[in-house]
């Protein structure tokens, strides 16, 4: 072979090699991230090719399949009671995706998971139609429907918690959507969600996990605590060495109470009975910043928390003394969403043992056999046993005779703490309203609740957590005492 003839073929078969490396390359290293993005049309005509797995609460499926009359989608999505399950299931749109558990759980519900491979070969053996697997939730349908009602036509958010487990109960939001308005393709579709979009009450944020308030006075139950696990205070009933008002330190500003209430040297029972500013002020900054940050921490503070959805991370700020202070009783930059406090509650309710809250109790196949099970998981130990039960009786004396009578329920025990967040700057904004509580029977506590309540609609002189937010907390406690 003369020398260009061999040139020529050393450089043919240097492309077919460069060829081969690229074809390789796409075909089985960038296959999966290929497949993956939303732009793959093929990848969506597939996924909406038949009819998509249930999302499951307490054993009948919220969600369900419905004839498209698209061109390439032959199915697409839909909800029953769409707003109320929006914030646990999340949306499935031929046009946007999907989000939350709709998002995390789809290679089972659309039956391309791994673990469903027997299932789709069976199949090709038996000519029965592809079919996706299902997601039962930790859901209880009737304390959702408590929380998506009890907030009605107001912003905010309910968020309740199995204490023994860490089982979600009911995540609800508002004001919400219906993801039904765009699951498909359409021109209507494109619309609604275009709308949704826009509206400046935010319906598709998902308040219960992804919005982070200032707490307000129900973080001084993670302050109380502080001052027990440290051993700031002996005793709940010792006098906490208190003025009224407690001059902040660093500061010519004093930190004073809401009206006349017996405050002064109040031990820390009375002091979170009438939610005394000036004693659990003086205890973050006895304590000091750092040794607060660190009891937030064990709530659960300062870190995301996956449910398998991402809930934002509340946070107990590094800060100087005086918004130290501000901060220990839930003002300053402190900031918490409703899981969070909900996660605070129900450390307390299970003798100081916090566990890691979760929404999926297992996957299963299209054939209703089991895929894999979320087992309980302890998370930390925000304190200890006998502090917790101390926080037991000063939060349920908050409920018998404090500012949180309005969630007593007849014949259950039940522990509170109120909150009214001050909003804006200066606190120019309508403050927001709090409750997170527990519900006890002799059997234990089955549920812990933490509610929020941002009514621009109120006048501001009946914004409070007892008025507002406590009532909410009080059905939903009482709906999943009655399923029990």
């Amino acid at each position: 072979m003369n020398k260009p003839l061999r040139r020529i073929a050393l450089f043919c078969g240097f492309l077919v090699l460069a060829l081969l490396l690229r074809d390789n390359w796409i075909q089985y290293v960038k296959a999966d991230d290929l497949n993956g993005k939303s732009l793959n049309l093929r990848t969506r005509i597939e996924r909406y090719a038949h009819e998509r797995g249930n999302i499951i609460v307490d054993g009948n499926p919220v969600t369900g399949s419905a004839v498209s009359d698209s061109t390439y989608f032959k199915y697409k999505r839909t909800w029953k009671d769409g707003a109320m399950w929006a914030p646990v299931t999340g949306y499935a749109s031929q046009n946007y995706d999907a989000n939350q558990l709709e998002k995390i759980n789809d290679d089972i519900l659309t039956g391309n998971s791994d673990s469903l491979f027997f299932d789709r070969t069976l199949s090709m053996f038996t000519g029965e139609k592809k079919k996706g697997g299902n997601v039962v939730t930790t859901l209880n349908a009737d304390a959702q429907k408590a929380a998506f009602d009890g907030l009605k036509d107001k912003k905010g958010a309910v968020a309740a918690l199995d204490p023994k487990t860490g089982k979600i109960l009911a995540l609800a939001s508002s004001p919400s959507y219906d993801p039904s308005s765009f699951a498909g393709n359409t021109k209507t579709d494109e619309k609604n969600y275009q709308v949704l979009l826009k509206d400046k009450d935010k319906p598709m944020l998902n308040r219960a996990l992804r919005e982070t308030y200032p707490p307000g006075s129900t973080f001084k139950v993670v302050t109380a605590a502080a001052a027990l696990e440290n051993g700031l205070y002996n005793s709940i009933d010792e006098p906490t060495r208190s003025p009224n008002p407690f001059k902040l330190p660093q500061s010519s500003k004093p930190l004073e109470n809401e009206g006349t209430i017996p405050c002064t040297n109040a031990t820390l029972k009375v002091a979170l009975q009438w939610s005394c500013n000036t004693v659990f002020g003086k205890i973050s900054d006895d304590l000091g910043n750092a040794k607060m940050i660190e009891e937030a921490d064990k709530f659960g503070f300062n870190k995301e928390i996956f449910t398998p959805v991402r809930a934002d991370a509340s946070v107990y700020p590094k800060d100087i003394p005086p918004q130290n202070a501000m901060a220990g009783i839930g003002q300053a930059s402190n900031r918490a969403t409703p899981l969070q406090m909900a996660m605070v509650a129900s450390a307390v309710a299970n003798d100081g043992k916090l566990m890691k809250p979760y929404m999926v109790d297992q996957l299963q196949a299209p054939n209703l056999d089991s895929i894999s099970k979320t087992e309980p998981k302890e998370l930390s130990r925000p304190l200890s046993a006998a502090n917790a039960q101390n926080l037991q009786k000063m939060m349920e004396n908050v409920v018998a005779v404090g500012t949180g009578t309005k969630a007593q329920i007849p014949g259950v025990t039940v522990g509170g703490k109120t909150g009214t967040a001050q909003h804006g700057l200066n606190n120019s904004e309508k403050p927001y309203a709090w409750f997170i509580s527990y519900a006890k029977t002799d059997s234990g506590s089955p549920v812990a609740v933490a509610v929020v309540v941002e009514d621009g609609s109120a006048n501001r002189d009946d914004i409070s957590g007892g008025g507002l937010a406590a009532p909410i907390a009080k059905a939903v406690m009482q709906a999943v005492l009655n399923s029990k």
